[in-house]
């Protein structure tokens, strides 16, 4: 019978905390696969997913970089994703098309917060993942101390199947507990040397093989039964269970190595083919056509369904990255945008190395390539065939936090300043544009002050502009600390002709999201208790929509307003007078006058602020966050350093790294997640 060539399709995603070696397994694996010649490396600026100029001067990986290549007769289609939390919106984008992850860690440090990050990110999107554990060769790296931050900080069932050979230098390779064989790698050889578990680590390879079986048996029943008659597992089988577990997400297959030394790297490629799923794994795409939920299957046959989720403007075009799930693309076809509405032709198809590209005469479902000719589609958009439409759910796009003013130096080139951030949105929806109706500046914002300072560098190197940058600010918010009930408002308005006419009352209180929202005071809920038709169900979704309309400016300071109820409990309408308009007038100005009658509350950014600095500068480092109004909420010896956790709002933290490394003479470190809203002291200048 013949094989399903998408078994041997693997789309994946490198996760990882900065610096914990992402890049340097990408470039390994492309190394290894025969994709290149020469290994990449981050400190010397040769990598080939961190191609951008700023990517190599700043050593981080900033943009999503899609590679294709070729392992054990697999095709392995892989995006290497940024690290920082800056940049999580394009992890989110890559996670949205990916049928399978390796999440790495450091073998020093563990589950560090931008590992968190991420790690609940492929959680909602339900994407299978494995494990490596990185840098084995450092000072200090603990497999098993590894696996137990795992364990508690992410809470999956960590399935071990290798065990080291030597401790940090001495780290030379892997026992394969599966196969019980050990797997060597000479200095400076690029593949491993197989041989039998030398003597010294037999007794704890056995051990730790047990281990792994009896985990694997108390999920699996097919490993189970095998068990209690054998009372041990072949290799097949406890390959096939592992398999199963990886894609059901019941089980995460932990590997090490050390991807700098190129020890670990091979058997992190047989994993990503044994284990993670191919696209025939995963359920069908799902997507909706005039309100129904419809299904498309992963079938080269079936109508063509494709989700753009990255633009990259080139100097030779536009280049819109898709994933697709089912169907054929062919060079020169006509697509629908399901979103817009439009057809738009396919110029060219390319099979994607990063910023090199090999052109392609069709794409099939399960591949992920890049399309040229596309001039309105955006990420997130669903291109289908035109016979055949479908909206695809796109990925979440993060509200921006931090923002500055950016103006051009020159008056004569605000025009092509304004291009250029027109430019930059269109590549990255986390971006947004906008100008202050009080002082007629461009502020731009973003996820965070790196986010904004890559897009400010953008526009200087690409374009070729001088611009002027203000200092950076926060996204407040407001929410109602304390409500009001039975608030009346009555609109009436006669101009000659029809007037308008419309009675409303409203009672206005704070509200909460679950435990899954997005943080204190998040959303807005609008319900209506009108009981006899005294407002029709028509006038009633106007008063929402007003309402919404009204909660774009609050009255502490013109900041979006969150977290409140509105209920309309009762009105008045007139027989002729009466009409959607009135009644959505009512509601944005009746919400408005509520919200000044009620108790506000100012909301700022905070963050969760991971500091790692040497004993002996401790306390410097803890009375400078309680400066900045931090709140320290652990403190945890590690290795000669110490590990301080805390809250602290995002607007102190503007100038925080140079001010560490001062006082640190250069041997402190932090990182940095958003954890959501806080009210801010009545003294934080709006």
């Amino acid at each position: 019978m013949r094989t399903n060539p998408l078994t041997t399709v693997r789309n994946l995603g490198i996760l990882a905390h900065v610096d914990a070696g992402k890049t340097t397994v990408t470039e390994r694996i492309l190394y290894l696969t025969g994709t290149t010649h020469k290994r990449g490396e981050v400190h010397d600026g040769t990598t080939v997913t961190d191609f951008d100029p700023q990517e190599r001067d700043r050593g981080i990986t900033i943009f999503a970089a899609a590679v294709s290549c070729a392992w054990a007769g697999h095709r392995i289609n892989l995006i290497d994703t940024p690290g920082h939390v800056d940049f999580a919106d394009e992890v989110e984008r890559s996670l949205r098309v990916l049928d399978g992850a390796v999440a790495v860690f450091d073998a020093v440090a563990g589950v560090e917060p931008q590992s968190e990050s991420v790690w609940r990110q492929a959680d909602r999107h339900g994407v299978p993942r494995i494990a490596f554990v990185n840098k084995m060769d450092r000072a200090g790296a603990d497999l098993d101390a590894a696996v137990a931050s795992i364990r508690e900080r992410l809470h999956p069932v960590p399935l071990v199947v290798q065990l080291p050979i030597g401790t940090e230098d001495g780290f030379t390779g892997v026992v394969d507990l599966p196969r019980m064989r050990a797997l060597v790698w000479a200095d400076g050889a690029d593949t491993a040397e197989e041989g039998p578990v030398p003597g010294t680590l037999r007794e704890e390879a056995a051990r730790r093989r047990r281990v792994l079986e009896e985990a694997v048996a108390e999920r699996h029943p097919g490993a189970l039964e095998e068990f209690c008659d054998r009372e041990t597992l072949t290799a097949a089988t406890l390959t096939g269970a592992l398999r199963d577990l990886t894609r059901t997400g019941d089980g995460v297959v932990v590997l090490c190595g050390s991807a700098y030394r190129n020890r670990g790297v091979e058997p992190l490629l047989d994993a990503v083919v044994a284990y993670l799923p191919s696209p025939l794994d995963v359920p069908p795409v799902r997507g909706t056509h005039d309100g129904a939920e419809r299904e498309r299957p992963a079938d080269p046959a079936a109508p063509m369904a494709a989700l753009a989720f990255k633009v990259n403007a080139t100097p030779t075009g536009r280049l819109t990255y898709l994933r697709v799930y089912s169907g054929t693309i062919g060079k020169g076809d006509t697509v629908w945008d399901a979103g817009t509405r439009r057809t738009e032709r396919i110029g060219r198809i390319l099979r994607v190395r990063a910023d090199r590209h090999d052109p392609l005469e069709r794409a099939v479902a399960g591949d992920i390539v890049a399309v040229v000719g596309l001039k309105t589609a955006r990420a997130g958009s669903t291109l289908c065939a035109p016979g055949a439409p479908l909206l695809l759910e796109p990925p979440g796009v993060a509200e921006p936090v931090v923002h500055v003013a950016v103006e051009a130096r020159r008056s004569t080139e605000t025009d092509r300043l304004a291009a250029a951030l027109a430019r930059l949105t269109e590549e990255d929806p986390s971006l947004a544009v906008r100008t202050d109706p009080e002082t007629a500046q461009t502020v731009l914002s973003g996820m965070g002050e790196l986010h904004l300072e890559v897009a400010v560098e953008r526009v200087r190197r690409e374009y070729g502009l001088e611009v002027t940058v203000g200092r950076p600010g926060v996204a407040y918010r407001e929410t109602v600390g304390e409500g009001v009930t039975g608030f009346v408002h009555r609109h009436v308005k006669q101009d000659g002709g029809a007037g308008q006419f419309a009675h409303i009352v409203l009672d206005v209180e704070p509200w909460e999201q679950d435990a899954d929202g997005d943080g204190a005071g998040g959303g807005f809920v609008f319900r209506s208790t009108v009981v006899g038709g005294r407002v029709p169900q028509e006038y009633v979704r106007a008063v929402e929509a007003g309402c919404r309309d009204a909660l774009a400016e609050g009255p502490l300071g013109g900041h979006p307003v969150t977290g409140l109820r509105v209920t309309l409990t009762d009105g008045q309408t007139h027989v002729k007078d009466s009409s959607d308009t009135a009644f959505r007038t009512a509601g944005r100005f009746g919400l408005r006058d509520a919200l000044r009658a009620s108790g506000m509350i100012l909301l700022e950014p905070v963050v969760e602020v991971t500091v790692t600095v040497p004993e002996d500068g401790v306390g410097g480092v803890l009375g400078d966050l309680a400066a900045r109004r931090g709140r320290v909420t652990g403190s945890d010896p590690r290795g000669g350093a110490v590990v301080v956790t805390a809250t602290v709002p995002l607007a102190e933290l503007f100038g925080y790294a140079t001010r560490l490394r001062s006082r640190t003479q250069g041997r402190g470190t932090f990182t940095a997640r958003p954890t959501g809203y806080a009210p801010a002291p009545a003294a934080v200048v709006r």
